[in-house]
């Protein structure tokens, strides 16, 4: 932890930040004090979401008795206000980043797709007459007669019910859950933002 102690003395947090997350994934015993150290350095990198998750951690681990208490009592009033504007905004997720449009369904919250009852053929078989688009008949003679069936017209098959004979279906984005929307990894200044207009360049 010394060489993300010293990158902190420097104001390099970058560095601090993958070192603190090389120790995590490493799988060795945390000195005691990391997690506020951590949640300092993610807060000066504006990921304050995570930030208040390691002071929170922190707190719960030593209490009152940690070396750095009072820091971590500081640090959790400064996290207020961004951790705030991070719940009240429209533009990013609760973790602080924003949203950008889904790629997959472009926005639009859902996707067309071939449909799963017709396998996008468009049509099924006439479960009446078996898709043979014959009735067959026992007559008082006990005679077999065959006659056109009356629900498919004869045809055997009928426009699917799913999608109405068009072979392709609509249902919610599965990739965004049908928000219209998905995180990007780019933290949000909690601004809209204002697409540019191509006819004013």
């Amino acid at each position: 932890m010394k060489g993300a102690l010293a990158a902190m003395e420097r104001n390099d947090y970058q560095t601090a930040n993958s070192i603190f997350r090389n120790l995590i994934d490493s799988g060795l015993p945390l000195p005691e004090e990391m997690p506020y150290y951590f949640s300092e350095t993610l807060f000066k990198l504006g990921q304050f979401d995570n930030s208040q998750n390691f002071l929170n951690k922190y707190l719960e681990l030593t209490g009152f008795t940690g070396q750095n208490y009072e820091y971590a009592v500081r640090l959790k009033e400064k996290l207020k206000e961004p951790i705030a504007q991070i719940l009240a905004c429209e533009q990013c997720d609760r973790r602080g980043y924003r949203y950008e449009r889904c790629t997959v369904c472009q926005g639009n919250k859902q996707t067309e797709q071939d449909c799963s009852y017709c396998k996008a053929k468009g049509v099924v078989g006439c479960s009446r007459c078996g898709a043979s688009g014959m009735i067959k008949k026992m007559n008082v003679f006990n005679i077999v007669e065959f006659f056109e069936c009356e629900r498919c017209a004869g045809k055997g098959r009928l426009s699917c019910p799913s999608c109405s004979g068009t072979g392709k279906e609509i249902s919610g984005c599965k990739t965004c859950d049908g928000s219209g929307k998905t995180p990007s990894t780019a933290l949000c200044n909690h601004e809209k933002h204002v697409h540019a207009d191509p006819a004013k360049k």
